[in-house]
């Protein structure tokens, strides 16, 4: 294993892939200003777990912004600000700038100052809009939030605006109300109330859907009246009941409805 080493993402997105190798799937993203312990090192790659939801996979090792273990500590205690604007353009120090996305990081957080910090020494000031700890009034937050992905298309593995899976949609926007849900489908189902009937569901609620053998392949946000956001070949909205998803283009079933989990406080 060797010496643990620390990293943050100073780029918008640096692609965590299953293997070492750039044919390799990409099993998630690491945003701009999260941070991870690397604990593996093998030809030019390096194996990580992010701090954010402890997922764990390979990245280009050119890709990493090295940080000290002090300094990951102090990421590990200080909150993040999560940039709720779909693009917005930050600073990386006086010279250089970054194009980031919704559901990025701004590391160390110093709420009256507006300001952030990718290293011990510069403070970088941020104009936009941005969550700080959990949002008041979560349901609708996230409501709103998940239909500005409207139309982004579907990318395996992906947490961004630019292209997004089932579960990256919905770890993203809850992690813009300032709730952590873990990577997968297959995980998230694990959290909140189990639901008896569609119809008790409140906007912001899961919906999650299996295959013939019974396995978590999907999910999607419950919205009011029977609809769903989901990312399924874009994020899209659909009629969802006791069945299923009903596409509203092909007017058939799409998937199969296995569970309604509540996470979220229910709201009278």
């Amino acid at each position: 294993m060797g010496n643990l080493n620390y990293g943050i993402s100073t780029l918008s997105i640096i692609p965590v892939r299953s293997e070492p190798s750039e044919r390799s799937e990409m099993v998630t993203q690491i945003l701009f200003g999260e941070h991870f312990q690397v604990y593996e090192k093998m030809m030019g790659w390096s194996k990580v777990q992010l701090s954010f939801d402890g997922y764990e996979g390979w990245v280009d090792t050119k890709m990493i912004t090295p940080i000290s273990a002090r300094r990951f500590e102090k990421l590990e205690a200080n909150p993040a600000a999560i940039v709720t604007d779909i693009f917005s353009i930050v600073p990386l120090d006086e010279q250089q700038t970054t194009m980031i996305a919704a559901g990025s990081s701004l590391p160390c957080w110093r709420p009256y100052k507006k300001q952030y910090s990718l290293s011990d020494s510069v403070e970088l000031s941020m104009e936009g809009s941005f969550t700080y700890g959990q949002v008041k009034n979560a349901r609708s937050f996230i409501i709103k939030q998940a239909l500005r992905f409207f139309n982004a298309p579907y990318l395996w593995g992906g947490r961004t605006p630019m292209g997004v899976d089932c579960s990256g949609l919905v770890q993203s926007v809850y992690k813009m109300a300032g709730i952590t849900l873990p990577r997968d489908a297959s995980q998230q189902v694990d959290l909140g109330e189990t639901l008896s009937f569609v119809e008790e569901a409140q906007p912001g609620d899961l919906a999650f859907f299996d295959n013939e053998e019974g396995k978590i392949t999907h999910v999607g946000i419950i919205w009011e009246k029977n609809k769903i956001i989901h990312a399924s070949g874009k994020v899209r909205i659909d009629n969802i009941d006791q069945f299923g998803i009903f596409n509203v283009d092909t007017q058939k079933y799409s998937h199969k409805l296995r569970v309604i989990k509540q996470v979220l406080e229910r709201e009278e």
